[in-house]
């Protein structure tokens, strides 16, 4: 539920959220869609306009105040955390920037859409969509076959251009230096884990007793996006600091999380002190890895090994389309560095006559 100022609930908003709920719509998803539409909400009201007269003008305001405006998830509160939009000159990471991301914007004018075409299903609402849409897109997208692959097409109006992201994989002596900060066996099982299996971040977390299978050497996680018990590897090495953190703190049981923590009294470990555990190791090494990029590191290192296939690596990472492996394919910036290193320091090939031609004839023809 969604209030306004004067905590009273917004019943437009809560119809829409019903809706989500009722078709099996992901209970952070609907939260993430409730903060962009309260962020709409108060737009409306400093601009003195009812949500059913909204037109494409108070987009516009929308997007251009998003565009300009500082973003507070982005304000550093200790004093020795990096300025945003700063490099990280170990991991050659850049820092989130100070404003909303384009994929922010993008993000909230879809939810707008969305909001605004429910709506307009039982005649509530503007007679037209405020969020200007691309109609090259809808044509190209209306006959298109699933095995096809999506082609190139026009933003749709106040859509913002997002930038190419690569994965970020975590070279092998940096990855060292990140298990040798670990501080307990916990935290080297759940950070073997994430090498290993290439699993999300929540994923992981919820792993129960039951779901450890220690003889084929493999975890069950919930997959995030077909919700689905499957799966993924686990390599010996992580399990046997698993077994040194059950021998530890003692064997969960089958239907208890196997992540807790170690402070006080035992509960599941939740995903902020799980990313905790690895802010105090980058703080420690002066880098800035984060969660995900475990499971960048595992697809990258499958995609370079030529004795695995990409079925292979899409059975491990559970990716629905090929497509999404194109940025692991591409070439690394760190390995072509230090391939042109490499060839910086070679010496220059001597030039040596093909065999049967004479030196001499050669200095009488073009000189030296």
């Amino acid at each position: 539920m969604v209030v306004d100022d004067h905590d009273v609930e917004i019943a437009p908003i809560s119809t829409f959220l019903r809706d989500l709920m009722l078709t099996d719509m992901s209970p952070l998803t609907a939260r993430s869609y409730g903060h962009d539409l309260l962020r709409w909400w108060r737009l409306l009201s400093v601009l003195s306009v009812p949500w059913e007269h909204a037109s494409r003008s108070e987009v516009e305001v929308l997007v251009g105040w998003m565009r300009s405006a500082d973003n507070p998830q982005r304000h550093r509160r200790r004093p020795a955390a990096a300025p945003a939009g700063s490099m990280n000159r170990r991991t050659g990471k850049p820092s989130l920037r100070q404003g909303y991301a384009p994929a922010t914007i993008n993000h909230a004018l879809s939810v707008l859409s969305t909001f605004y075409a429910f709506h307009a299903q039982f005649g509530h609402g503007p007679v037209s969509n405020p969020v200007p849409v691309s109609a090259s897109r809808r044509a190209r997208l209306a006959h298109r076959s699933p095995i096809e692959a999506q082609g190139e097409h026009r933003r749709a109006p106040l859509r913002q251009k997002p930038p190419v992201l690569l994965p970020r994989a975590i070279p092998d002596g940096l990855f060292d230096e990140l298990v040798g900060a670990m501080r307990s066996h916990r935290d080297r099982a759940l950070l073997a884990l994430y090498l290993s299996s290439g699993a999300r971040a929540s994923e992981l977390l919820g792993v129960r007793g039951e779901q450890v299978d220690w003889t084929r050497q493999q975890v069950w996680v919930v997959s995030k996006g077909t919700r689905a018990l499957q799966p993924v590897p686990a390599s010996p090495e992580a399990l046997r600091h698993l077994a040194c953190y059950f021998d530890e703190h003692g064997t969960p049981a089958a239907d208890e999380i196997i992540w807790r923590t170690l402070r006080g009294t035992p509960r599941p470990l939740p995903y902020f002190a799980a990313r905790r555990v690895l802010q105090r190791a980058n703080a420690l090494l002066g880098t800035d890895w984060t969660l995900h990029d475990l499971r960048h590191t595992t697809i990258e290192r499958m995609t370079s090994d030529p004795a695995l296939s990409l079925p292979d690596v899409m059975a491990v990472s559970r990716h629905q389309r090929v497509s999404s492996l194109d940025p692991y394919l591409r070439p690394r910036v760190d390995d072509v560095f230090e391939r042109l290193q490499r060839h910086y320091t070679q010496p220059r090939p001597a030039q040596t006559l093909t065999p049967g031609y004479d030196a001499a004839d050669f200095r009488t023809v073009f000189g030296g």
